[in-house]
């Protein structure tokens, strides 16, 4: 890399110093940025979404927000729903949607009807998003339990009251993989055998849990024969599984995904009678553990953490898997999006934001620590028809209205490039999270990329504890810069509590829960990335530059510097 001689060294103050909500003194934060220390290709493993409601994505806001994800990366992104194999009309509510794929004439022979989840697919498909198929759940005539089928639950109710007739085995498992044969012949019909090589095809969610209703072995069974129906229709098809839970049960699930792996490269299939099932990925599912402790929301990303350490381990140690791609199929703050409570307080706000931006780095951390081939991470959260605004859910969007944490993962879209090294004397350690969380001085660091002429810095400020906190001052060292003729301009976009957050907006209209067309475009514009710095002229010198940026307790800001030639 050709270091430029002679450029001017500039010390930039963003804004002046400012204090914390409580008034409080901010505190210095170093963070040193050495743009001759790579680390490999930018992972955009943020791509990945999903939801139990998968009636949402067609539906008005819902076909919004989908046409937001898809801008981040089209075709790039991937969309996983539950349900999409339900008896029913469509009707959505939550955790439940379904399709009616499947039913029985009078005489016990099948029915197809593809109408709705073709409009499903077709809405990822139109607005650049692809899909990641579950395949599931049962339908009604196929359930060996079928009374009662759908559920009412609503979260008041005790969640294990969801567990209806879709989550049992099939009784005829040759008619479960003619099912899956047909929908994807129809697939691959409709949309070309190039685009449907592109998606992912797993089987159920998390079946280590109540989701399945059946013995692991029962389990084994009805994978091989998705599998096998899958193949049959698309013998070049992605498929993977098994989603498992992160449970604290059984090693975090590790046991249950390995017992599966071991199945799908040593064991009898059911369906073909040969030895093994095709796995072209893995997959399992991360979760914290939210807490509400003296008044406020304390967050515990130790357990996502901890659960991503013990399964990457888990997969490294296994020579048959430990150079196949992962995908960790949700991978969220806790564990229901669609349930509310005081301990889930911090889902509107700045809170979520700042976690997202802090864990998924972690995830990439951990990736390089085992040496995993890390494809994606997926983020559970949608957003939900038909409710009150900002209620609570864990969405990304709100009656069409996003929400902060919407804003860091367009955020992590604009990295672009090589990965560069960091180092932050502000930041709590991997091994500490995992064993402690983030529970005594905050987590402040950043994440730093290099392409095109252009470095690209995310920085966060994060605690487990809701509560108000100084400021970080941050002064941010760049080294080893490329040469540029020492020009170079600034941009800089925040996420806190004045900057790209609907939420706050929303507050300060009053909360209102039927906002007027003026409120409501002010809603629409607070929702968006908020560039608070543009083209900036910069100089630098010898390679290096400092910026000064104050940076709010739960704030997110993202640098952008354009090295000029």
């Amino acid at each position: 890399m050709k270091i430029l001689s002679s450029i001017i060294v500039v010390v930039l103050s963003l804004f002046s110093a400012c204090s914390g909500p409580d008034g409080s003194d901010g505190f210095d934060v170093n963070i040193r940025i050495d743009a001759s220390e790579t680390m490999g290709e930018v992972n955009p493993i943020w791509r990945f979404f999903g939801a139990d409601e998968p009636n949402y994505a067609y539906m008005e806001n819902g076909r919004k927000l989908i046409s937001d994800l898809g801008i981040l990366r089209p075709g790039r992104v991937y969309f996983r729903a539950h349900n999409l194999l339900n008896t029913g009309d469509g009707t959505p509510a939550l955790k439940w949607g379904s399709t009616n794929v499947y039913t029985e004439d009078a005489q016990g022979n099948p029915v197809y009807d593809w109408h709705i989840v073709d409009s499903i697919f077709d809405t990822y498909l139109e607005n650049g998003v692809r899909p990641y198929v579950e395949i599931g759940f049962m339908p009604e005539a196929l359930s060996t339990r079928p009374d009662p089928y759908r559920h009412q639950w609503n979260p008041d109710l005790p969640y294990g009251e969801i567990f209806t007739g879709w989550a049992y085995p099939p009784a005829d498992y040759k008619k479960w993989e003619e099912l899956v044969y047909r929908w994807v012949l129809h697939c691959v019909e409709r949309y070309g055998r190039e685009e449907v090589e592109q998606w992912y095809w797993q089987t159920w969610n998390e079946p280590n849990i109540p989701y399945w209703q059946g013995s692991r072995e029962e389990f084994f069974r009805l994978h091989d024969h998705a599998i096998h129906g899958v193949l049959r229709a698309l013998p070049s098809a992605r498929v993977g599984g098994p989603d498992v839970a992160g449970t604290d049960e059984g090693n975090y699930g590790a046991d249950y995904f390995t017992a599966f792996v071991d199945h799908c490269l040593e064991g009898t299939n059911d369906a073909s009678g040969g030895t093994g099932t095709k796995l072209d990925f893995v997959s399992f599912h991360a979760k914290g553990s939210p807490e509400y402790v003296d008044g406020h929301v304390r967050m515990g990303m130790w357990h996502q953490l901890a659960v991503i350490d013990q399964l990457f381990r888990t997969i490294q140690g296994h020579p048959g898997i430990k150079d196949l791609p992962v995908v960790i199929g949700e991978s969220d703050p806790e564990g229901c999006a669609a349930c509310q409570g005081e301990h889930l307080g911090y889902r509107n706000g700045t809170m979520y934001a700042s976690y997202t931006a802090a864990s998924f780095v972690r995830k990439l951390d951990l990736a390089l620590k085992y040496n995993i081939n890390l494809e994606g991470a997926l983020t559970w959260a949608f957003e939900f028809e038909d409710q009150p605004y900002f209620a609570g859910f864990r969405a990304l969007s709100t009656n069409g209205i996003n929400k902060p944490v919407l804003n860091v993962f367009r955020m992590f879209s604009m990295m672009e490039g090589e990965r560069i090294a960091v180092s932050s004397d502000a930041e709590v350690p991997l091994e500490e999270i995992i064993r402690e969380s983030v529970r005594e001085d905050p987590d402040v660091s950043a994440y730093a990329s290099m392409g095109d002429g252009k470095l690209f810095i995310l920085a966060w400020h994060y605690h487990d504890d809701d509560l108000p906190g100084p400021p970080a001052n941050l002064r941010i060292s760049l080294d080893n810069l490329p040469d540029n003729n020492g020009a170079a301009t600034l941009d800089v976009y925040l996420v806190d509590r004045e900057h790209s957050n609907a939420y706050t907006a929303w507050q300060e209209l009053g909360s209102p829960q039927d906002p007027g067309p003026e409120q409501y475009q002010m809603l629409e514009e607070s929702s968006h990335l908020d560039r608070v710095v543009e083209m900036k002229k910069l100089r630098v010198r010898n390679g290096s530059a400092n910026l000064d940026l104050p940076l709010e307790r739960q704030g997110v800001a993202f640098l952008v510097v354009s090295l000029n030639k």
